[in-house]
């Protein structure tokens, strides 16, 4: 039996919040290694941990694919962000950063963050964001090299934490 409604069941990734996922995202219409030398394609798709083959960097990848792999990935972080934000009504933009960020981080990633959001703890979903910035490199054979942290990842979890930061402080 169903309880009480939960907050957020009925929120969904805005327009904007597609089109700045997306821009962060940088699709590729190919696969390529990502900066944790892992291969990667279109929207950020991890195809699998380790570089790419010589054959799977020359294998086509279609537009269709890549939006095919964006909007599953899209649905399971929604799911996740309705799921473990459930006591907190979010706005539109706190809910659309919380898809990105759990989009990118995965939702076992993310977890840590959506339990901060979920207490209203807007300090904590912001240090537990800006925490998340360090890419895990690979070497040739797919063995994990120290962490490295990522420019691209702080600028991105700046965007992405803004919305839960206390007027007056600095994004």
């Amino acid at each position: 039996m169903r309880g009480r409604q939960m907050a957020n069941e009925n929120m969904s990734l805005s327009q904007a919040g597609w089109m700045a996922l997306r821009a962060r995202e940088h699709a590729v219409m190919a696969y390529y290694n990502d900066q944790a030398n892992n291969c990667t394609f279109g929207v950020g798709t991890l195809a699998h941990t380790g570089p790419c083959t010589p054959e799977e960097l020359v294998r086509p990848v279609t537009v269709a694919q890549v939006n095919a792999q964006l909007a599953v990935g899209v649905s399971r972080a929604e799911v996740a962000v309705r799921r473990l934000v459930n006591n907190r009504t979010l706005t539109q933009d706190q809910f659309d950063e919380l898809v990105s960020y759990t989009y990118n981080a995965g939702a076992s990633g993310a977890r840590t963050v959506l339990q901060a959001a979920n207490q209203s703890d807007d300090t904590g979903v912001v240090s537990h964001m800006t925490q998340r910035v360090y890419i895990h490199p690979r070497d040739a054979d797919g063995r994990r090299l120290a962490p490295v942290r990522s420019n691209g990842l702080v600028n991105r979890r700046r965007l992405e934490s803004a919305p839960f930061r206390q007027r007056g402080t600095r994004p």
